[in-house]
């Protein structure tokens, strides 16, 4: 079958633009003959209106009152022209009747048994109220016309070039921006794809010139006894007009001047040209514009290597593209697919075998379902990099640095937190950053929720260090001379007017530099900060990569400067590497439709190395506010761990940023209008996020390859492998649900190891679930762990967001939680 259709001969095409040119022409025709009509009607009831008006003044009574009396006396004495007709104004006075004969008007006399026939009124209103419609109709069609737009009149908008996201392990992970693909030719058309979009929108396509009267006919009874709109009655030329000529108002005017713009394509443009015109065009949902735009961004190809399942799917889309997109509803996708199926077995384009062949074929897309909500925040980092990076047109592939099972703790980690403790202490936001080594960003939490707020604190928010600016003032000092055994005396201090206090109002008397940095003593840094200079400290800071303005003011060494979480994570990572400055990074390649990349990240550049004994001392240091000092809830068991916390004025920001030998991660917490918390240091949250997230980023780091490829969701990890053998207190059967982590089973009440169980519509939908399942269940009916078809329910329950983990439930289940939470999944989705 080629695209022009399986039955018709080739001469056809020119027959059916002649077809167009007449009707076109007779539209013209017919407009004009309206308008003619139209005023000729009006001019006729408008002359029949006033001989009628005077025929009812002369019958009027004479003495009917003063003032009829003066209007019967005119109408009387105006001479009457040769034939007028009038009825007369009494019986006596004219008994005849009028009556038409031949044209000509002729009097009977009294004998006849004639009555008169005056006209009736309502005959000449009726008149009226026909040729009204009619003159507004013609009138408003003229209008129409005369303002037709030209064809392919509505320019597209610029479209922001879509991106391709995906992880260090190359896994898809999200997209930006509308694809637009190859543009299709009448060789390049996939026939199957061509079938299926004239079988599901347009079954006559072939053989009408532009307007399809019996398909309006059969789409208005379909709508008129379905209740609704259930199909429209538009021709794909018609489709193809409103797309390139017309905006999308549900008006008549458009839907006249799109019949008429229809008419136009159809005679100047061949079937097929209309064809693939509309397939370059048509929106296919996901951003993706086009055919060719739309195979590559749901199959990962393009359209000429489109399989019938995948064509039929497509052709399907282009309905409802928001609604139906795949990567959002998938299911509906599928079973419209199905409808298009059978309208391709309808209208011969395929057997019923194919059909039944293409429904069974599995559909893998090329991204997942939709982006991880909290990647957002890297995501739009990721953008602008991009546009920096390279300009060229067309959608690209970018290669990132993001580490998906990171990404996911990180937000799971910090969420816990918060939801745990930030209402009791007033903290309402947090952000979060994990750098590898090498400024590689692994994982970037930029805000509590994306959808609340799109505005990052891991890169925008500029607030106060605290005590995490000391970094800078202590490296400036070993650099001078000092050691950490220096001891210097923590007492009242003034510079100037300034007078720095210590955080318990408190003195220490002598400490070496070790004790007073792990200890964040104030005085003895700003004692440090004036002996060094200024200038040195601004000048450490500078070189491990802080941007942002340094005021020169003793409270400086105290960190009164605004800065931002991702430049000291930078500046921290340059005491760990070999070179500074750190340059942070999201972006590794960038590719396009050329085998060669359009960029690729070389190796940087050496910076400068630090002075390898001022290294070495400040690495002690580091370790020693997590060995004895502030961020001693930072600790870590079998892992080397330094850092350091800040905390800024009235306790309004608090800081912790750690190293390990694996990566540097920035933590944040605060309020966006800069309220104070209650009294939350550096080494409270801050401090607890990072030990929660590195202690469980261990196990990611040592094992980089997952068992499921999938980025959207990774299936749950058994917590127990199935036993071999039935174990002690085994119970088994099909379970009643009483909530999401409580279940009964022979009349026996089990209770899921680690679960905080919901009721509700999560019950409900559990026990739909486990519905005629068996479940086999182990261990103490009041801490059980369940196997369901050989996977642990509890983690299945927790990881689709069906329940909570208990503070004392087991690591996977954890895990599982903090999973659910970034995919907004289950109750998550409620209290997000």
């Amino acid at each position: 079958m080629t695209a022009q259709g399986p039955d018709r001969p080739s001469e056809e095409g020119a027959e059916t633009r002649a077809a167009a040119r007449e009707a076109a022409r007779a539209a013209a025709l017919l407009a004009r003959q309206l308008g003619r009509l139209a005023g000729s009607a009006g001019r006729s009831a408008w002359r029949s209106g006033a001989a009628a008006a005077k025929g009812l003044a002369k019958s009027a009574p004479k003495g009917a009152g003063k003032g009829s009396a003066p209007v019967v006396a005119r109408t009387a004495d105006r001479p009457r022209p040769t034939g007028h007709r009038t009825a007369p104004t009494s019986p006596a006075a004219d008994p005849a009747p009028i009556v038409g004969s031949g044209g000509r008007g002729r009097r009977l006399g009294p004998l006849s048994g004639r009555a008169s026939r005056p006209r009736r009124p309502w005959l000449i209103a009726g008149a009226v109220l026909v040729a009204l419609p009619l003159v507004i109709l013609g009138g408003y069609v003229l209008a129409a016309f005369a303002t037709l737009p030209p064809l392919g009149g509505v320019a597209p908008e610029a479209a922001q070039r879509a991106l391709v996201v995906e992880a260090e392990d190359g896994r898809s992970f999200a997209t930006r921006g509308a694809f637009q693909g190859e543009k299709l030719t009448e060789k390049t058309l996939p026939p199957r794809l061509a079938q299926a979009i004239v079988a599901i929108e347009d079954r006559r396509f072939y053989s009408h010139w532009g307007i399809d009267l019996r398909g309006m006919a059969r789409a208005a009874w379909r709508n008129a006894t379905g209740g609704g709109v259930r199909e429209g009655g538009s021709t794909l030329t018609q489709q193809y007009a409103r797309l390139t000529s017309l905006n999308q108002e549900k008006t008549l005017r458009r839907k006249i001047q799109e019949a008429f713009l229809a008419l136009r394509l159809e005679s100047t443009l061949t079937k097929p040209e209309i064809l693939v015109g509309y397939l370059n065009t048509a929106y296919f949902g996901a951003g993706a514009y086009g055919a060719d735009a739309a195979s590559r961004r749901y199959f990962g190809h393009g359209a000429a290597k489109l399989t019938l399942p995948e064509a039929a799917m497509l052709a399907g889309l282009v309905r409802a593209p928001s609604q139906l997109a795949p990567t959002r509803n998938f299911g509906g996708a599928k079973e419209r697919a199905d409808l298009v199926l059978q309208a391709m077995v309808e209208t011969g384009a395929i057997s019923q075998a194919e059909a039944d062949k293409a429904r069974a074929e599995k559909l893998t897309l090329h991204t997942p379902p939709e982006t991880p909500p909290g990647t957002n925040y890297f995501l739009d980092v990721v953008q602008g990099e991009v546009k920096r990076l390279t300009e060229a047109a067309g959608d690209v592939t970018v290669r990132s640095t993001l580490n998906l099972d990171l990404q996911s703790l990180a937000e799971g980690v910090l969420a816990r937190r918060l939801d745990a403790e930030g209402s009791k202490k007033k903290v309402g936001q947090g952000a979060l950053v994990a750098m590898a080594p090498d400024g590689a960003i692994l994982a970037m939490v930029g805000g509590r929720d994306y959808e609340d707020s799109q505005f990052n604190r891991a890169t925008q928010a500029k607030r106060q260090a605290g005590s995490l600016f000391k970094l800078f003032v202590y490296l400036a000092a070993y650099g001078k001379g000092y050691f950490p055994d220096s001891v210097l005396v923590d007492r009242p201090t003034q510079i100037g007017e300034w007078e720095p206090q210590n955080s318990n109002n408190r003195f220490r008397g002598a400490l070496p530099l070790r004790s007073a940095f792990a200890l964040s003593v104030n005085t003895i840094a700003a004692q440090l900060g004036e002996e060094v200079g200024l200038a040195a400290i601004i000048a450490e800071a500078r070189r491990l990569g802080v941007q942002s303005d340094l005021p020169e003011v003793p409270s400086l060494a105290l960190g009164t400067a605004d800065v931002t979480l991702i430049e000291m994570t930078r500046a921290y990572a340059g005491v760990l590497g070999p070179g500074v400055p750190v340059e942070p990074y999201l972006v590794r390649t960038v590719r396009g439709n050329t085998p060669q990349p359009l960029y690729q990240r070389s190796a940087p550049k050496p910076g400068t190395t630090m002075d390898a004994q001022v290294q070495s001392m400040m690495l002690d240091s580091l370790q020693a506010v997590v060995e004895s000092g502030t961020g001693k809830a930072a600790r870590v068991n079998g892992l080397a761990v330094g850092g350091k916390t800040g905390t800024s004025q009235d306790y309004r920001d608090a800081w912790f940023v750690g190293l390990t030998p694996d990566m540097i991660v920035g933590v944040w917490v605060g309020n966006d209008d800069n309220a104070p918390m209650n009294r939350v240091t550096g080494g409270d949250i801050p401090a607890r996020v990072f030990h929660d997230f590195v202690e469980r980023a261990q196990k990611v780091l040592k094992s980089r390859k997952r068992a499921t490829p999938s980025a959207a969701r990774a299936e749950p990890t058994p917590a127990v492998a199935p036993a071999s053998t039935p174990a002690t207190g085994e119970v088994r059967g099909v379970p009643e649900v009483v909530d999401t982590g409580t279940l009964t089973i022979r009349g026996r009440t089990i209770h899921l190891l680690g679960v905080v169980g919901e009721g509700g519509a999560l019950a409900r939908q559990l026990a739909r679930y486990l519905r005629r399942r068996e479940v086999v269940c182990s261990g103490d009916p009041a801490s059980s762990r369940c196997r369901l078809d050989g996977d642990d329910l509890a983690a299945l329950i927790v990881t689709a967001g069906g329940a909570r983990a208990s503070e004392d439930a087991p690591s996977d289940l954890i895990e599982a939680e903090d999973q659910a939470r970034a995919e907004r999944a289950g109750l998550w989705q409620r209290e997000r």
